[in-house]
């Protein structure tokens, strides 16, 4: 590269560094929590780059926290260990057998491998899960299902306590029933009930699609909970997609200030969000 283009380079870093500062100062000690999805995780570079990210946030004075899944890594063990699942209306049945690997693949492999991708960027992460100090209580969601969780009452005190003392939390959606059962959550229920706690001032869910779209097919940048109840009614938001806006109406009823759909799998995706003007993806606000 000449080094013109070099300096015109540095020049351009230096430049949206400059942009950035009256966003970063508007989130000076808010409460970021972050929906990592088992897709947007795939590779190596992607968490890298995602980890750093993250190790930014806290350095400028955000409180980032990450809630994970972690679904496409529990089906292949299932596959491996050839324990076969069960599904009522599309949704797998967690027997005692399935909840034991569930509980190995989020509270281990997932959650470990994430705590050290941030550690290695120079941030100090710690993994619970929300069975860990009673953060995540559960009732059984339908007894057809098994082991699958609803929150009921989450404690966000733990999460406090780490962000006092400059650590990241990252949690496997795992939580306790009343009788000292293990459910397994919807990463996406675990990580607005968490965010809804904690009265966030951003909910980010990173999926693997670009956002809320509309009948044409194209991003909406923005949107209230009446537009989602609309395209809902109306068949527009369909699918996965459905999930995902609920888990954001029940955010943003629970207190918590915004919550964005993006795509995780785009470079930056968290800093483009909240450091850009542009930003990225869908947000979504009551009203």
């Amino acid at each position: 590269m000449k080094k013109q283009d070099m300096n015109r380079d540095w020049i351009a870093t230096a430049r949206t560094l400059s942009q950035a500062l009256p966003y970063l100062q508007r989130y000076t000690n808010a409460i970021i929590v972050i929906k990592l999805g088992g897709h947007a995780m795939g590779s190596d570079e992607g968490m890298e780059s995602f980890a750093r990210d993250v190790v930014l946030m806290r350095q400028v004075g955000i409180n980032p926290v990450i809630v994970h899944g972690g679904g496409p890594m529990i089906n292949a063990l299932l596959d491996k260990l050839e324990i076969k699942s069960e599904f009522v209306n599309g949704k797998r049945v967690t027997d005692e057998k399935t909840m034991e690997v569930v509980e190995m693949v989020l509270s281990g492999t997932v959650n470990k491998r994430i705590v050290q991708a941030i550690n290695r960027q120079g941030g100090r992460a710690v993994g619970l899960s929300g069975k860990d100090a009673n953060l995540i209580t559960c009732t059984q969601t339908n007894p057809e299902l098994g082991l699958v969780g609803t929150p009921s009452e989450v404690n966000p005190q733990v999460i406090r306590t780490l962000f006092e003392n400059g650590l990241i939390p990252v949690i496997a959606p795992l939580g306790a029933g009343e009788n000292g059962e293990t459910f397994n959550i919807n990463g996406d229920t675990a990580a607005g009930a968490i965010a809804a706690s904690l009265k966030a001032d951003r909910l980010l869910l990173l999926t693997d699609v670009s956002g809320v779209k509309n009948g044409e097919g194209e991003v909406l940048t923005e949107l209230n909970a009446k537009q989602i109840r609309d395209m809902t009614a109306d068949g527009t938001i369909a699918g996965g997609m459905i999930p995902k806006t609920e888990t954001a109406l029940d955010a943003l009823e629970g207190g918590t200030r915004a919550v964005v759909i993006l795509d995780g799998r785009a470079p930056n995706a968290c800093l483009l969000e909240l450091f850009t003007e542009h930003g990225a993806g869908s947000i979504i606000r009551l009203g």
